[in-house]
């Protein structure tokens, strides 16, 4: 079996490549166990400091699998996302994503837990459950208003357009634009340099921006994940993902 997660480590970095671009790295069960496993060896691992998220440079992810996800009848507190969700909610360490071309549904959610994104000018982020008869999903109700606003984040979520990278930073989802050549290499960069800084105060820094909405994050992506089977048992979500399957 191909894989789908590509690993590299660096002095300190640990670099995870989404590697399914037959289709367009969208996401399914394997590629969750993967990256929750990976995440999980992270955490155990002293000589890990800073994790890099990175897709190719004309694609982050599509988002869900759509025929995985069409075999899913709920998600229960086993699944394999929900276990990643919570997994990367709670990570400790600095995570920084570099993004390129469509970062569609999930691949934008879970920008909103990262701690440095960088986005190469031809990434479009995406959030389209409303558009497939679904819900947010990953806390995303919770962050994507106190991210953006409530109007802008209503905008995102209800209309479900698409926006470009120069949108995307200046509403505060990305650090930094740069060309699609040097993403990559520059998310590269800042990922060796923040693991050459203590690791303990790096984590405790992290932990301590993060607490306020720590609990309330854990919360609300099972919240999400209710209202989400609810809505994928739905004739909506059944008729809408059939019909962008047959595409």
């Amino acid at each position: 079996m191909a894989l789908t997660i590509l690993t590299e480590q660096q002095d300190g970095l640990l670099i995870l490549t989404l590697h399914r671009p037959d289709k367009r790295n969208a996401l399914n069960t394997q590629m969750y166990q993967a990256l929750t496993a990976a995440l999980h060896q992270a955490t155990q691992d002293d000589s890990v400091h800073v994790v890099l998220l990175q897709g190719q440079d004309d694609c982050f992810t599509a988002g869900n699998d759509l025929a995985d996800f069409m075999g899913k009848t709920s998600l229960e507190a086993d699944d394999p996302i929900l276990q990643f969700l919570h997994t990367f909610a709670d990570f400790s360490k600095p995570v920084i994503a570099a993004v390129a071309g469509p970062a569609v549904g999930i691949g934008t959610t879970m920008l909103l837990h990262c701690d440095l994104v960088y986005l190469g000018d031809n990434a479009r982020l995406q959030l389209p459950f409303i558009e497939l008869g679904l819900v947010p999903e990953f806390a995303s109700s919770l962050l994507l208003p106190r991210t953006v606003g409530h109007l802008k984040a209503a905008e995102l979520l209800l209309l479900a357009e698409a926006i470009d990278a120069d949108e995307a930073l200046h509403l505060g989802l990305a650090n930094r634009v740069l060309s699609t050549e040097r993403l990559l290499a520059f998310a590269r960069e800042q990922g060796l340099k923040l693991a050459a800084k203590p690791p303990k105060a790096l984590q405790k820094s992290k932990a301590l921006l993060k607490q306020e909405l720590r609990q309330a994050v854990h919360f609300v992506i099972d919240l999400e994940a209710r209202a989400f089977s609810q809505a994928l048992q739905g004739e909506e979500a059944q008729e809408r993902i059939a019909r962008r399957l047959r595409r």
